[in-house]
Formats: C-alpha cells, sequence, structure tokens
C-alpha cells in the first residue's frame, strides 16, 4: 500500500499555468502579476479551456496541478494531507465528490468559504452543510458497449454478472477516480455484504480491470471487450474519435440483492483550502468554477456535463433537476474504506 501512495504522488503531473508561462521565468514581479494556485483532477482539456477563460476574463496567472487518468483525484488527495500544515494549492477542483469528502473530514478546506458562491437554495446534495465545498456540472455513470456485438445491453449492475456476459466485461480500477465513488455508493446502497457478493460474481464472469474510464471504452471499441462500466464524457470523447461505441445509463429495477436505483450522477466539486496562500484570488477563481458560465462551457463541450443551475438548466432546455434522485454521497462517503478493502480482495489490486 505504501507503495501505491508513492506511485501515485509520482504520477501527478505540473502543468505551470495554463498561459504557458512559469511562474519562475516571469519578468513581472508578484506584486505585478497575480496568481493563484489550482489543484483538479478534471481532465486536461477540459481544465484548460477553463482556466484559459477564466485568465483572459480576469487577467490572474493560475498555476495548475493535475492528476493523471490512472490515479485520477487520488494523488492530488495524498498530496494536498500531505501540505496541510504548509498548503500550497488555493482552490481544489475535482471531478467527482468523494476525494473532497474525504479531504473536508480530514479538514483540509475553509468551513464558510464556498457560501456566496451559488445561490443560497442550492441542492443541499451538492454541497457540504458548512460549505466548505459546492458540487456543479454532473455526468452519469454508463453502460458502454459495441453495437454491432450487443444487440440487448444491460442497464443495470445486476445484469453485468450475467453468464452471456462472461469474458466480455471491463471496469476501470477501483480505486481511483468515478470507479471509486460508483463502488462505493453500491456499497451504501445494497449494503457491504451485498456489495461484496457482487464483486465476486463479476470476477466469476471474468471481468477486466483497466487503468481508466477512457481505457474501458477504448478497449469496447477494440473489441477487447463488449460491455463495461465508464462515464457518459468517456464514450462522447470515444464517439468524437470515430469509435462505434454507444451507452446505456442505468434504469431502475428490483433484484433480491442487487437492486437499482437508477442513473447515478457524478457532479464536480469546488473548495477552497483552508490558510490558501490567496484567499482573495482562491475566492475568485472558486466562484468562477461553480458559476453558470463554465457550467455552460462544460455542457457545450464534448464532456456534455449537466449542469445543475436552475435558470441556465431551464435556458438550455433540460427538464428542473429531481433533486431526490441524486445519489447518498455522504453515505458513500463513509463506506470508501470498505468498499475498496472489500474491492481490492476480490478483484486485487
Amino acid at each position: 500500500m505504501q507503495r501505491m501512495v508513492l506511485s501515485m504522488i509520482a504520477s501527478v503531473t505540473l502543468l505551470t499555468g495554463c498561459s504557458g508561462e512559469s511562474p519562475n521565468t516571469s519578468n513581472e514581479s508578484s506584486s505585478e502579476k497575480q496568481r493563484v494556485t489550482l489543484y483538479t483532477s478534471v481532465d486536461d482539456v477540459f481544465a484548460k479551456m477553463v482556466v484559459e477563460s477564466f485568465e483572459n476574463e480576469t487577467g490572474i496567472t493560475v498555476d495548475v496541478l493535475g492528476d493523471t487518468e490512472a490515479t485520477k483525484t487520488t494523488g492530488l488527495v495524498t498530496r494536498l494531507q500531505s501540505e496541510k500544515a504548509d498548503p500550497t494549492a488555493d482552490v481544489w477542483w475535482a471531478s467527482e465528490p468523494m476525494g473532497t469528502m474525504l479531504l473536508t473530514a480530514d479538514g483540509i478546506f475553509e468551513p464558510g468559504a464556498m457560501e456566496g458562491t451559488v445561490d443560497s437554495d442550492w441542492p443541499t446534495a451538492l454541497r457540504s452543510p458548512d460549505w466548505s465545498w459546492v458540487a456543479t456540472a454532473t455526468r452519469s455513470r454508463v453502460i458502454v458497449y459495441a453495437p454491432k456485438r450487443v444487440d440487448t445491453p444491460p442497464t443495470t449492475m445486476a445484469e453485468l454478472a450475467q453468464p452471456q456476459y462472461k469474458g466480455r466485461i471491463g471496469i476501470a480500477r477501483p480505486q481511483f477516480g468515478t470507479t471509486r465513488i460508483h463502488m462505493s455508493l453500491l456499497a451504501s446502497s445494497w449494503g457491504m455484504e451485498a456489495f461484496e457478493a457482487w464483486l465476486v460474481a463479476l470476477e466469476a464472469n471474468g471481468v477486466r480491470l483497466y487503468d481508466g474510464n477512457a481505457t474501458v471504452v477504448r478497449a469496447v471499441a477494440m473489441g477487447e471487450i463488449d460491455v463495461g462500466l465508464t462515464d457518459t464524457d468517456d464514450v462522447w470523447a470515444g464517439q468524437e474519435n470515430g469509435w462505434d461505441v454507444d451507452l446505456k445509463l442505468e434504469t431502475r429495477a428490483d433484484h433480491p440483492q442487487w437492486p437499482n436505483l437508477g442513473e447515478t450522477r457524478i457532479p464536480n466539486t469546488v473548495a477552497i483550502v483552508r490558510d490558501a496562500p490567496n484567499p482573495d484570488l482562491a475566492k475568485q477563481l472558486a466562484a468562477y468554477l461553480t458559476s453558470a458560465a463554465v457550467e455552460r462551457l462544460l455542457y457545450e463541450s464534448t464532456s456534455r456535463n449537466t449542469p445543475v443551475d436552475g435558470p441556465l438548466r431551464e435556458e438550455l432546455g433540460i427538464e428542473p433537476l429531481d433533486t431526490d434522485s441524486l445519489p447518498d454521497y455522504a453515505g458513500a462517503a463513509a463506506l470508501v474504506g470498505q468498499a475498496m478493502d472489500a474491492c481490492e480482495r476480490v478483484l486485487g489490486p
């Protein structure tokens, strides 16, 4: 495990300023040029798009620390924990809520700092009670499949354990990214015993593990597998590449062990680091990252993240958000350790 943590830290890659200018090579002093540091697990292409928009609008330079596809979020979580006493980051922008909740429990973020960045009636499932983080711009967990090889694709987790999919299914390694929160949500919904039984059924069905959600989509496109678990944006990116892949959202379904509750939404999350080096600039960046303008940018990009902001959803012709259908992120966060232990026991590291 220690070796895994060291590997995750080593995998974190530095993108020094999306403006392309290194902090150490600038001819301007820090008093003349404002800089703020962002740690993010959002995919590089979308993070750069949003950061460049912020820089152009404000004149503030953003130094960005990103993460790799294989260790999505987890490497940066470890880094933030190690920097708690002397933080380098000002703002945290994650592609999922699980790492954010774990860091909140560790006291990494400033309580109350996100209040005022969104409307006061923001859905309670999409913000912390003390306003230390806010969630926006959701994407969904989906079942990706090869249309030419799968006539009737599965739409529930129980179906993935059926014999017709033996040797034909794949998922990203559960320890990282949105797969981690998906597994934890399943454990929270079903209970640990039923969740582990499902993992055993997947293992018996020959499930393959991949280094990330995008790699799962590629594996379907290349014919290594026929069906996989991934995110909406990864399937759409694959289709943009010309890959013959399609997706199915999870549907509600009864099952004695593994009932399906329907679509699993995964939001982005934003927080301000406690004792951030640049608190005023951090507030500006955090407010921008949670704004309707950024939700629109992500919606119109190939990620097609769905906005949370009510007026923007109405403008775009999207139905009002059904807040009752949002998953129990807090319950999943409380079980993440047990869920990951079960995944390692059954599926391996």
